[in-house]
């Protein structure tokens, strides 16, 4: 019986773990923190988006190696992942190909996750932060505060920097580097950005249905549509960290990034300057500002008209041709200067990580360091808002659990 220990008692560790059990080992995992999978309670706000039934889109895993995702999901997909957790006793409910527990509690995943745990007579040991790891004599030497284990193999699921208050404080790279691994410079994923302009504090909680284009020094990198949310200091909201990912990279590497804001996706902007132009011919004694209420929120109007240097007061029979143009410029494609973003906690997820190069692309081992397992955020992958992140977790948990035990 092979003795593996799971470093990390998050998402893709308890997988891992229940897996290498279930596959014939002996199994022990080594948390950190106080408590096991503090970090999966807060996943959907705390409803827990366990999956996405839709994986059509390959922008949805961002890697060096696309292949290499593609292969660690063959091994377990999102029909694994939702058999496994009906198996375990989880009600599910679909919400348009996004998976939650039915009760829409991450503590219930986390639960029963735990339950299987004990069942399998696996060993967790809170408290037991890894200050070391080597290998020596054949075996891997795993020293904590406390205690030195021995194991025939690891798994390292201890996450990325993202949300350090759960217990992800990037100690894993370490461990990693420690035996010979690469580190690819981890930095924030699905995290608000930081924007230039002094008229954001004027818009901050305005939410808007909008369609977001991102440019790193002039090229278009991605579009997505959805919730965007006005901060004090830029903007916010899944449609935001969709793109962050790339924003975050490009100002990494000194790229001049700017968004294209859309604030009517729906309407093409040829509808849209009729439309303008039938309200001023029909309300000619309303003002600028009373010609735009109805379309846009009353906090966004102002900043628009003022973008397009238009008197709030300016009557609709004296807005010209040229100055409806203008104005719907700015509402189809209000520029946005990207200046920064925040940090490590308030971010959801890192991109970077051990390069997918280093471990074998089917087993998860470390190709450096032999009997060495990695899983999740550890390795340079990372999904998009909608339950990717997580399917990441179980797959890598999986792939690593099964192939450390056999």
């Amino acid at each position: 019986m092979k003795n593996v220990f799971v470093i990390g008692a998050g998402a893709s560790g308890l997988l891992a773990a229940i897996t290498a059990a279930r596959n014939g080992a002996a199994v022990t995992i080594l948390e950190g923190m106080e408590k096991p999978g503090k970090k999966l309670l807060t996943t959907g706000n705390g409803k827990c988006n366990i999956t996405n039934t839709d994986m059509s889109d390959p922008n949805v895993f961002r890697s060096s190696d696309p292949e290499f995702v593609k292969q660690i999901l063959e091994q377990f997909g999102v029909s694994d992942t939702l058999a496994f957790f009906e198996d375990l006793g989880l009600l599910l409910k679909d919400r348009s190909g996004y998976i939650y527990p039915y009760v829409e509690q991450a503590s219930a995943v986390l639960g029963l996750l735990l339950m299987e745990v004990k069942r399998l007579s696996i060993k967790l040991k809170c408290m037991e932060k890894v200050k070391q790891l080597y290998h020596a004599q054949g075996k891997w030497q795993i020293q904590t505060a406390s205690w030195t284990y021995t194991a025939d193999a690891v798994i390292l699921s201890t996450g990325s920097k993202a949300a350090p208050v759960t217990g992800s404080d990037g100690s894993g790279y370490e461990l990693a580097e420690s035996v010979g691994h690469r580190i690819i410079q981890p930095l924030p994923a699905l995290v608000p950005l930081k924007a230039k302009g002094d008229w954001f504090k004027s818009l901050a909680g305005v939410r808007s249905h909008a369609r977001l284009t991102l440019y790193a020094d002039q090229n278009c990198i991605l579009t997505e549509t959805g919730e965007l949310q006005w901060t004090d200091y830029g903007i916010s909201g899944i449609v935001v960290f969709q793109l962050s990912r790339y924003a975050v990279r490009a100002l990494q590497d000194n790229k001049h990034v700017m968004v294209s804001v859309d604030l009517m996706p729906d309407i093409q902007t040829e509808d849209l300057v009729k439309i303008m132009q039938n309200r001023c011919l029909h309300y000619p004694k309303r003002s600028a500002e009373e010609i735009l209420t109805g379309l846009l929120n009353k906090k966004m109007i102002t900043v628009i008209l003022k973008k397009a240097k238009i008197k709030n007061t300016k009557p609709a029979s004296s807005v010209s041709p040229k100055e409806i143009k203008e104005l719907t410029d700015c509402i189809k494609n209000s520029l946005v200067q990207i200046s920064g973003f925040r940090d490590f906690t308030q971010a959801q997820v890192c991109s970077g990580g051990v390069p997918t190069k280093e471990v074998q692309n089917i087993t998860l081992e470390s190709r450096i360091a032999p009997g060495l397992f990695l899983t999740g955020e550890i390795l340079d992958v990372d999904g998009a808002c909608g339950g990717y992140n997580l399917q990441w977790a179980w797959s890598s948990g999986y792939a690593a659990g099964f192939h450390s035990a056999i």
